[in-house]
């Protein structure tokens, strides 16, 4: 990856008279122009204040997580009685993907921080955003590929695209809660009823397939195929970078897609400056001291957590969020000091991107290389007591989930043909206990993780044993 350039103003060298002591020289201010802020952290060029903004961007991620929250409430209520009619269900998820905010912005949304974050209501974040309208495939322009016939990763009746296959899961969701509350459950392989409604007797968790896909099929969609491309004239990296945006709006057009790569990958403002265990853990710090979350600034979101859940869980040290962080506020910090690009400041900010968005996709396919371990260590368990169904179908759908999302990048070192060959291996579901191929399968999960490891450049340390131990 390209490495940020880093500019330091050189201090002028003063040579003392002879026979007198130096006199102490002050510490210049920092060169706006030249040296790196040390957080995310731009002011506007054309009014007082930041011109940073990406608040739709954690609307989504909000949206996204309150949606797999919704779905992890399910079980419980159809065990206090709720008996859900025909679409009743689908409607509920189409609240979150097809959000309203003319209607449910007013709503409190279901982040929880400690302390109580700074927005408490959905409009308090953001105002005329959904996730449907930002699904690989639904915008209008832009995109690498058609989605509506290169989708790849899942082959089923009726999907065709990203959208249809999120909608097969809200249906696959109701008719199993409409079943459920009927007293038909699916049943894992031991023959008992599953723990909860969102996973189905073929092992596949629902709720993180869901979760997963939609963080990879917008958000990084999103980010490295629109805000952060430069395919298209006046869109991406290619827009002007000298006027306002809109009237009255505080930053470019330049400036508001690179902030919103930024906020597609969910790092906090001042992110570099946790450390791992707090960003994969905690996920938000009051870094300011107001006794409040700024969900806009002080959380971290979806991608910038497994990079640095990757980084601490190697056996070979990694640097996905070092790499990431300074990708993206380099290539802030150029797109600041400048009008519209020319050419040599361009290829500069390409570099730049490459490295942020080749940081990010390399985090998240090694996830996906720590739940093949987590699935190899599944199988290793079964007809043993420390075998648990719930856990493989989570750990086998967390995989797929964001392995499905590899495919959005027009720049991924992972050929068409090797992201093929990937979920040849993966599926649609995992081998369960009794089944007769599963010793094939598990082969296959480790010729897939072989060509990840292959394909990103990631040392043979950290891709683990044949059994899935010792490794992310």
């Amino acid at each position: 990856m390209t490495e940020p350039t880093r500019y330091v103003a050189a201090l002028a060298l003063t040579v003392p008279l002879l026979g007198c002591p130096p006199e102490p020289q002050p510490e210049p201010d920092p060169d706006p122009e030249t040296e790196l802020p040390g957080s995310y952290t731009f002011d506007s060029r054309f009014d007082d204040g930041s011109g940073v903004s990406y608040s739709g961007q954690t609307f989504r991620h909000v949206l996204i997580d309150d949606m797999k929250s919704h779905v992890g409430g399910l079980t419980d209520r159809l065990d206090a009685g709720w008996f859900p009619q025909d679409g009743e269900v689908v409607a509920e998820l189409d609240f979150y993907f097809q959000f309203d905010g003319a209607t449910s912005g007013s709503l409190e949304h279901g982040a929880d921080t400690t302390p109580a974050p700074l927005q408490v209501t959905y409009d308090d974040i953001a105002s005329g955003k959904d996730l449907v309208g930002k699904v690989a495939g639904n915008d209008e322009t832009g995109q690498h590929a058609d989605w509506s016939t290169d989708f790849v990763g899942w082959d089923a009746d009726g999907v065709t695209s990203p959208e249809s296959l999120v909608r097969l899961w809200f249906e696959q969701i109701e008719d199993q809660s409409i079943a459920w509350s009927a007293g038909d459950y699916p049943l894992g392989p031991d023959g008992q009823p599953v723990a909860d409604v969102y996973v189905t007797a073929d092992g596949q968790d629902l709720r993180q397939l869901l979760q997963k896909f939609l963080v990879m099929s917008i958000a990084f969609s999103q980010g490295a195929d629109d805000y952060m491309d430069d395919d298209l004239a006046s869109k991406g990296l290619l827009s002007q970078n000298s006027v306002p945006d809109q009237d009255g709006k505080p930053y470019t057009t330049l400036e508001h897609a690179w902030d919103e790569g930024f906020g597609y990958f969910g790092a906090s403002r001042t992110y570099i400056d946790w450390t791992d265990d707090e960003v994969a853990d905690l996920g938000h710090l009051d870094a300011d001291g107001d006794a409040a979350i700024d969900l806009l600034s002080e959380v971290c979101w979806g991608a910038s957590v497994n990079a640095a859940k990757r980084d601490r869980g190697g056996v070979v040290a990694s640097s996905f969020r070092q790499d990431a962080w300074e990708g993206f506020l380099a290539g802030r910090h150029l797109i600041a000091g400048a009008d519209d690009l020319d050419a040599d400041q361009l290829a500069e900010l390409q570099g730049h991107r490459d490295q942020a968005i080749g940081a990010w996709e390399a985090a998240i396919a090694a996830t996906v290389v720590h739940y093949i371990n987590d699935v190899l260590g599944d199988m290793g368990a079964f007809d043993t007591a420390d075998y648990s169904f719930e856990d493989h179908a989570k750990h086998w759908s967390e995989m797929k989930g964001f392995a499905l999302g590899l495919q959005f990048n027009p720049r991924s070192p992972l050929s068409d043909a090797q992201f093929a060959e990937l979920h040849s291996y993966l599926g649609t579901a995992p081998a369960l206990p009794g089944d007769a191929d599963a010793a094939d399968y598990a082969q296959g999960l480790l010729d897939a993780r072989a060509l990840l490891g292959s394909a990103y450049g990631f040392d043979a340390a950290n891709l683990g044993d044949d059994g899935g131990a010792g490794g992310w």
